[in-house]
């Protein structure tokens, strides 16, 4: 009995050079690309870092608009790119399963009929192979072969195993692969939410200017001077919104309980006492939050999972300078956080948002000249969404604008949470 005729060896198929190189050679143009973008992008940076630097003119803030759009133009074209590369990546790897798995099918079916013949020389006694034999030789020589299968079989299982290890660790790969590209593809929204903040912030800032630079200087002069107004007016609220705070209904001060809203983190602006408020600002009662300053249109992100009960518009009303557009998320733990200052509001009221959740994009609407997130932590229990003039009493321009009222003990220090 020959041993060839015995024992089927198995080779893993492969795919044609050509199209595993065609891919790749995609995949290096596609990182060469993304390389270059990516110098592009530092380039603005090194731009907007000087022109941020510069006096705020119309003119500078123009630039500043002009240069934050290319960047992140650039920042999608790379995005792009790189999920055109993962993408590649995944071809090929997905290319390499089906390599794999039909060399397995082969392999598998190779020792099943080897595993056949050898169980048929088994159930053979020794003495009967050498009797029925008419050349001894010939019968020693087949008790070799047997032998040698067994070798070639326990070899064939161990290359099995190994092709099997293989298989799985590419499955692995190709599953960080597609994980990778839904992360791209989030990236991918947020930037374009980012560049279409900006072209809307631009569009506005020449309709309400008209391209005259006094206009702007005094837009800018009349939200310094009606920040410290309008804050200091908020704390000056009617009797019955004057309520106490049951300290059973508070969360102890913790770090981590919220998340930071933004990825990168630069405060402008702390809670109660800041420089800002003990130079005169908020009639001495402190400032309710903390300023965090990043670019404009920056995604801005749900510090902790809840509901949204409340966005609005306070410029709406000329000459309101408040929270311009805010958003307000209600917390099963006994706080509330709002968003203020925002330049796109991309949540709803009555919405379920989950940590980290992107809800809207940084700008510099209400009382802000320049683009910030300013974020307050309220006690849910003793804060409502009502109007200026409900709140207050006060007939101003603010008035009918909508927004959350709380007492001043409803206030908590934001960095009291945050991890």
């Amino acid at each position: 009995m020959a041993l060839a005729a015995v024992f089927v060896m198995c080779w893993p198929a492969t795919v044609p050079a050509q199209s595993q190189s065609d891919i790749q050679q995609q995949i290096d143009d596609h990182n060469t690309q993304i390389a270059q973008l990516d110098r592009e992008i530092a380039q603005f940076q090194v731009q907007l870092d000087v022109v941020a630097g510069k006096k705020k003119t119309l003119q500078n803030t123009l630039s500043q608009l002009d240069l934050s759009l290319k960047k992140s133009a650039a920042s999608i074209n790379a995005t792009k790119k790189k999920i055109g590369a993962t993408q590649l990546e995944i071809q090929k790897l997905s290319h390499g399963i089906a390599d794999k798995q039909e060399a397995i099918n082969t392999d598998e079916a190779g020792l099943g009929e080897s595993f056949r013949r050898l169980n048929e020389m088994e159930n053979e006694p020794l003495v009967v192979q050498i009797l029925s034999s008419n050349d001894l030789s010939v019968a020693w020589s087949d008790m070799d072969a047997h032998q040698s299968l067994q070798g070639a079989i326990n070899q064939q299982i161990n290359d099995l195993s190994t092709q099997k290890e293989s298989l799985t660790d590419i499955k692995k790969n190709t599953e960080a692969k597609r994980a990778q590209l839904l992360q791209q593809q989030n990236t991918l929204l947020a930037q374009q939410g980012e560049l279409n903040a900006q072209k809307k912030a631009q569009a506005e800032l020449l309709a309400q200017t008209k391209s005259q630079e006094s206009t702007y200087q005094a837009i800018l002069a009349e939200k310094v001077a009606g920040k410290a107004a309008y804050e200091a007016a908020l704390n000056d609220l009617k009797a019955q919104f004057l309520q106490n705070v049951d300290p059973t209904q508070v969360p102890a001060a913790r770090k981590g309980i919220l998340r930071w809203p933004l990825d990168k983190i630069r405060i402008t602006q702390t809670f109660g006492q800041s420089a800002f408020a003990q130079s005169g600002a908020y009639n001495g009662k402190g400032h309710n939050g903390i300023d965090l300053g990043v670019p404009l249109g920056t995604p801005v992100k749900a510090a902790l999972s809840g509901i949204v009960i409340g966005t609005g518009n306070t410029d709406l009303y000329r000459g309101c300078y408040s929270a311009g557009k805010w958003i307000m998320i209600k917390h099963n733990n006994g706080l509330s956080t709002m968003y203020g200052h925002l330049s796109q509001i991309g949540v709803s009221e009555g919405q379920s948002v989950v940590t980290g959740q992107i809800i809207g994009n940084v700008g510099a609407t209400g009382y802000a000249t320049g683009p910030h997130l300013h974020l307050s932590v309220y006690v849910t229990s003793v804060t409502k969404i009502t109007t200026f003039g409900e709140a207050t009493n006060k007939v101003t321009a603010c008035a009918k604008a909508k927004i959350p009222i709380t007492p001043p003990a409803g206030f908590l220090n934001p960095l009291s949470y945050l991890s």
